[in-house]
């Protein structure tokens, strides 16, 4: 499980999760900066992947396929938005 309303402080954007997806490698800063929260434009770089997610704001992007504690990662500075 996972927080549904995560807010990045390093850009103050919304995470963004899409469900059975992963990011392309040639995902990088700019492709991130100049698409979000687009979702059209973000698909160009959108791999499916069943039981993936991906997530992104406009500075950081991860994709998950198996179990991983996102707090073990400290460049990431993603918190609750609170509910």
């Amino acid at each position: 499980r996972t927080c549904d309303q995560l807010r990045c402080t390093a850009c103050d954007f919304r995470v963004s999760l899409f469900n059975d997806y992963i990011w392309d490698q040639s995902c990088d800063y700019l492709f991130f900066r100049n698409n979000m929260p687009e979702l059209s434009k973000l698909r160009a770089k959108m791999i499916k992947k069943k039981g993936a997610r991906a997530y992104a704001c406009q500075c950081s992007w991860r994709s998950i396929d198996e179990l991983t504690d996102l707090q073990t990662e400290h460049q990431l500075r993603w918190v609750c938005g609170k509910h």
